[in-house]
């Protein structure tokens, strides 16, 4: 029978604690200690996530994990940098502005130093994450059977929690039943959901022939939606836009896309990001790295795989892999700082869209800042919306989505 804890510690290794132990410089029976409370605790911040609302996201971000070649490093994340920036980030991904307090608990229940508490999750974290990944890749899970593997075991989990280790109060919940409670709710909604539908398609027996025509109707509607979405906001132009003052006038974007094509952006500290060629990360480094390119008010970079919920500031899950890439290439450039701009186009009206590209501009920034990233590096955002829009309101679509951006500018190298 697959068990979470036993999994995530099998990988880890038997000599994990003694090589932990001499590369921190901590006691060994300290790392072990930490270790006990670490395991549980990280699996007790997927049962948290999973139970909140972002079991979607926790799924997605697993099987990532998994896919991602990371877990055949595990034993070598603490000798090197670059494997543990990369399990902060998904510590971070996880925690979110929870982390330090969780590192910090682990440390006071352990003692071990708050930085070893750190490293020690953040090799913890992908190796939980990924073992998660591995098995819903081999068992083809869906959210529902996703969660109620997490639920089966969740008691193990949290009764694992050392005493002494105050994790609900680091979390700022209630209790460590109420993150059971949660899950539990959160699988009898997808069960709930998958049970009622044939009760509410027997209701429309009178027209029973028209399910299939409206099942069909509404795949091709689907399909055509998430078609015209990527032409829309996918594949935004990628451009570094010359501003007046310090606005977001830009001049106008070249006529072709830049290549989909993936590739390795190298960062200072050797960690390495998946990203596409021309894209918004390889312009950032390309610059920050570029000892003749000056900073000034004028140079912005348009994020080009960041997306909201339609006329909301309400960041897509999928977008938050750009946003960590952005807190990726910040922690590696720790003298840089970016300010975030946003903008619309000009339909509707002027001072909605204001709000909106301020909300959406705050969002980002909000995103960096549960990213850890440090406020001396976050120079604030702006929202300008319309008013520097090429397009007119009655321009075609594919003319007004050029005018739809969050975009940075280097205000320090």
């Amino acid at each position: 029978m697959f068990n979470l804890m036993d999994s995530v510690k099998s990988l880890l290794g038997n000599d994990f604690i003694s090589k932990a132990s001499n590369m921190l410089g901590e006691e060994e029976t300290k790392v072990e200690n930490a270790v006990a409370g670490i395991v549980p605790s990280v699996l007790t911040g997927i049962l948290n996530k999973a139970g909140s609302g972002d079991a979607i996201a926790m799924l997605r971000m697993t099987k990532e994990t998994a896919n991602s070649g990371i877990l055949s490093s595990i034993g070598n994340f603490l000798a090197s940098s670059g494997l543990l920036a990369r399990g902060a980030d998904l510590l971070n991904s996880l925690f979110g502005d929870r982390a330090t307090d969780v590192a910090n608990a682990i440390s006071n229940f352990s003692g071990v130093k708050p930085t070893s508490a750190t490293a020690l999750m953040s090799v913890v974290a992908p190796a939980a994450l990924g073992v998660i990944g591995q098995r819903a890749d081999a068992t083809n899970m869906n959210t529902s059977t996703f969660l109620s593997v997490l639920n089966n075991q969740k008691d193990e989990i949290l009764n694992a929690i050392p005493p002494d280790l105050n994790l609900a109060g680091a979390l700022g919940v209630s209790s460590l039943g109420s993150i059971g409670s949660k899950l539990s709710a959160a699988l009898s909604g997808t069960v709930g959901q998958v049970r009622d539908m044939p009760g509410r398609i027997r209701k429309t027996s009178a027209a029973r022939w028209l399910v299939p025509v409206v099942l069909i109707i509404a795949a091709l509607g689907v399909l055509w939606y998430l078609k015209s979405r990527r032409n829309d906001d996918r594949k935004t132009e990628v451009a570094t836009h010359t501003m007046k003052a310090d606005s977001l006038v830009a001049s106008p974007p070249p006529s072709s896309l830049p290549a989909n094509e993936t590739i390795k952006v190298k960062l200072p500290n050797g960690v390495e990001l998946d990203a596409y060629e021309g894209g918004i990360e390889d312009q950032l480094v390309s610059f920050l790295n570029d000892p003749s390119k000056q900073v000034e008010k004028n140079i912005w970079f348009d994020f080009d795989n960041l997306n909201f919920e339609t006329n909301s500031s309400t960041i897509t899950p999928q977008s938050m892999k750009q946003i960590r890439n952005i807190a990726i290439i910040l922690r590696a450039f720790p003298s840089a700082s970016i300010k975030i701009g946003g903008y619309t186009d000009k339909t509707g009206d002027e001072p909605a869209n204001m709000k909106l590209s301020q909300d959406r501009a705050d969002a980002v920034l909000m995103a960096l800042k549960n990213e850890r990233i440090p406020a001396a590096q976050l120079a604030g955002a702006e929202g300008y919306g319309s008013q520097y829009a090429k397009a007119t309101a009655s321009a075609p679509d594919e003319e007004r989505k050029k005018d739809r951006r969050i975009a940075v500018s280097p205000r320090k190298k």
